[in-house]
């Protein structure tokens, strides 16, 4: 036997933090402050603007690289045919 044990069902499972008041209450004060740097400070924000979207490109690539299988080879067939 293992020294732990599982719940099934009865009692339902604790939402995570951002279904929580804590996490909602900081997502509601993130969006407040983003509207009024946005609104107040246009120009400060645009000034940046250009790096923060060279910034994504390799986050988007370390973040999101497991979607396609990543750059280990496979045994199966490739696209065209060819294996």
């Amino acid at each position: 036997m293992s020294d732990h044990a599982h719940q099934h069902g009865g009692s339902p499972a604790e939402p995570g933090f951002w279904r929580s008041r804590t996490g909602l209450v900081f997502l509601a004060f993130g969006a407040v402050a983003a509207l009024y740097l946005l609104l107040e400070h246009t120009a400060h924000v645009f000034q940046w603007l250009p790096f923060g979207i060279l910034l994504l490109c390799p986050l988007m690539h370390i973040f999101m690289h497991g979607g396609h299988g990543g750059h280990g080879g496979s045994d199966g067939p490739r696209p065209g045919g060819r294996s």
